[in-house]
């Protein structure tokens, strides 16, 4: 999840590459126009009036998934560090599996529309809604940075502009782009510019991977060895330690990363509503199947990207991969494999790729708003405000102009942080989903004696804590890559502060349970868990 830091590059052919990002913001938009002719209920808004087949939901979750970060940024890793850029590929895959074990099937059975509907199932509305609210939006919003200052970079990139007014002008319109799709399309259309956007990267990674395989008799040996060869690092590519373990505190901050990437996926807001879009729990565990297929083909594609980039790219220090900290790699090698710059097949590579990563970016970005403006409508407005006396009309005009206010704040944000570390932005959003998040999930669907004390302390301790270590470590300050170079307040040595944040949302959790006088009602646990098992119900309201 590294930041798009790219470097400008020769496109060959610009009026190619402007054509064919045209062609995919078409597309999207018509989608979402013949979505917004169908959106007259919340459910048809929130969750596209769970309508989706497995197979559909499967690969919009896939494309949910399967970020521009993970597509450019996991197989740039591999070019420059090798088996410890392959770690991530491993660690993204892992993740997913953990969050279908552990939540995936049981919150979509026992919600509605948002992550929060499970937790107040059972529990006071509007202290848990107003926290769930809280952590959705943080983490939406450090995401949806991220992925907007990709696509100026990503822009950048294609059209060789280094104007930050350039680049923020792109990130303006994809700000637009990005309210139209979720105002007018809701989860239907933004779940059909999902599909779409899987379907464009499975084919992208698809022809670069079967093109880097001809050139080497699809013979994996030969290619290793050449990235090993070409990579000038030798055996010590395709062995641990480049990257991660050089000392005790690598390790530990190793270990504390892949806590945050596997846990953490299995709180992403955005990723678990996915779940609330199938009609049945059939169909929900039929979409795991196909985004499980979709998900590990498509890691298991990194592979021979990355080590196809350190075998037929310059990966050295002053190279263009590396200036780019690995993210320019599947471009390049996409115009290498084409027959390489100035050609006419390389150009048309390139320009491929870079439209399938920035129809990644909209379909990601898309999600990430509907997310946070359905929280915003869902559970601090219909539930806290309102106390649920509120008309479907009603909710339906607060999560558009929801959509519009996040996007307007998520455009304003983005403009500065053009020159920001925004690895920072994405670390911060995965260590505040398993701080915060994960543990009262799992404790509200594992621990009768769980009560509403215990899932606002673990919510707000986990995101705090995330939050100021974060802030006082050395992504914010003290080294030259930090978000202000120039100070020093940095304390906390490791860079991902899961292995503390993480375990201390769990401690929350457990001391606010256990202080609290308030006893949860075991009839309401039991009829959860008989939900959360069974989907008996998942269709119907789950207020109090």
């Amino acid at each position: 999840m590294s930041a798009l830091l790219l470097v400008p590059l020769v496109t060959g052919n610009r009026f190619l590459t402007i054509a064919l990002f045209l062609a995919v913001v078409a597309l999207t938009l018509g989608i979402t126009f013949w979505a917004s002719r169908q959106n007259k209920t919340t459910a048809q808004y929130y969750a596209g009036g769970r309508s989706f087949s497995g197979f559909q939901n499967g690969m919009a979750i896939s494309g949910d998934y399967m970020s521009a970060a993970s597509f450019l940024g996991i197989s740039g890793a591999i070019a420059l560090f090798g088996y410890d850029g392959f770690l991530y590929s491993i660690g993204f895959l892992v993740a997913w599996l953990v969050a279908l074990l552990l939540i995936a099937e049981l919150l979509r059975n026992s919600g509605r529309y948002t992550m929060a509907d499970q937790l107040a199932y059972r529990m006071r509305q509007t202290p848990v809604r107003a926290a769930a609210a809280t952590s959705t939006i943080v983490v939406s919003i450090f995401y949806l940075l991220a992925q907007m200052v990709g696509a100026g970079s990503l822009v950048g990139l294609l059209l060789g502009v280094t104007s930050e007014g350039v680049k923020a002008m792109v990130i303006v319109g994809v700000g637009v782009l990005m309210i139209i799709y979720v105002t007018l399309g809701g989860m239907k259309g933004t779940t059909w510019v999902q599909i779409v956007k899987a379907v464009l990267l499975m084919t992208g990674s698809l022809l670069i991977t079967v093109l880097v395989l001809v050139k080497f008799g699809f013979n994996l040996s030969e290619l290793l060895g050449a990235a090993a060869e070409r990579s000038g690092k030798g055996a010590a590519f395709l062995e641990p330690g480049l990257l991660y373990g050089k000392d005790l505190v690598g390790k530990i901050d190793f270990l504390s990363l892949g806590l945050a990437l596997v846990l953490g996926t299995a709180g992403l807001p955005h990723i678990l509503i996915r779940f609330y879009t199938t009609p049945t729990a059939q169909a929900a565990r039929k979409s795991v199947l196909w985004a499980i297929g979709l998900i590990g083909s498509f890691y298991l594609m990194t592979l021979v990207l990355g080590f196809g980039a350190a075998a037929l790219l310059d990966t050295g220090p002053d190279s263009q991969v590396a200036s780019s900290a690995g993210n320019a790699a599947s471009p390049l090698l996409a115009q290498a494999v084409g027959g390489g710059e100035g050609t006419v097949g390389g150009s048309i590579l390139l320009a491929l790729i870079s439209a399938v990563a920035f129809a990644t970016i909209l379909a990601v970005v898309a999600g990430l708003t509907l997310t946070s403006a359905s929280s915003v409508a869902h559970d601090l407005y219909a539930n806290v405000i309102k106390k649920g006396q509120v008309t479907e009309k009603q909710e339906l005009v607060v999560v558009r102009i929801a959509a519009f206010g996040i996007g307007a704040i998520a455009i304003l944000l983005a403009i500065p942080a053009q020159r920001l570390n925004i690895a920072f932005l994405v670390a911060l959003a995965f260590a505040v989903a398993a701080s915060a998040n994960l543990p009262a999930l799992l404790f509200n669907l594992f621990w009768r004696r769980f009560n509403t004390v215990g899932a606002t302390f673990s919510i707000y301790g986990g995101l705090i804590c995330a939050v100021v270590l974060v802030f006082f470590s050395p992504v914010v300050s003290g080294t030259p890559t930090s978000l202000f170079p120039d100070a020093d307040f940095a304390w906390f040595p490791l860079r991902n502060p899961g292995i503390v944040s993480i375990p201390f949302g769990f401690l929350c959790g457990i001391i606010g349970t256990l202080i609290s006088k308030d006893t949860p009602s075991l009839g309401r646990y039991n009829e959860l868990e008989v939900r959360s098992l069974t989907g008996a119900g998942a269709e119907k309201a789950v207020v109090h």
